[in-house]
């Protein structure tokens, strides 16, 4: 009986957890990529991977990989079932490209969110649903040819499923 109770725990602690239709705790890599054709990029960043959690999950600023391109410093907070991008004192436009933007990949096999929407109200970049895309874990958000500066700003609200933490 007491075997039987070990294994018990055993595979109960072997199994991964389910994040209960919430992005916290979930580990995700921002990268920034531009291109005409995603086989031939002009420019990826090197990316940076984080656990969500309190605060904001990333401060991309540039890289230094290409004296002609580089990131536009960036804020990213992830919530529980939102993400929230902001720009720093700095002002520009973004190249115009057929993608030029961020690409979150959230560690899942799964079809991580259900439903996006652009939160209208706390959204000052003229984008719409046709500039975001997710395809599984990923999240494609598209900038191109979008201005950018301290009062920009772009959030977008989830429907999350319930997929395994990654």
């Amino acid at each position: 009986m007491r075997l039987s109770r070990s294994l018990v725990a055993l595979c109960l602690i072997a199994l991964p957890a389910l994040a209960g239709g919430t992005l916290e705790g979930r580990i995700v890599t921002l990268n920034v990529e531009t291109w005409d054709n995603p086989a031939a990029p002009i420019f990826a960043s090197r990316g940076q991977t984080v656990t969500v959690g309190p605060g904001i999950e990333f401060g991309m600023g540039p890289e230094f990989l290409r004296p002609d391109f580089d990131v536009v410093p960036v804020q990213v907070e992830i919530g529980p079932s939102r993400i929230a991008f902001s720009y720093g004192d700095g002002e520009g436009g973004f190249f115009d490209a057929a993608f030029n933007g961020y690409v979150l990949r959230f560690a899942t096999d799964c079809a991580l969110f259900e439903a996006v929407s652009i939160d209208a109200a706390a959204t000052t970049m003229p984008v719409t649903m046709a500039d975001i895309r997710t395809e599984g874990g990923a999240l494609f958000v598209n900038v191109a040819g979008r201005r950018y500066g301290p009062e920009v700003t772009l959030v977008l609200d989830f429907v999350v499923g319930e997929c395994l933490l990654g």
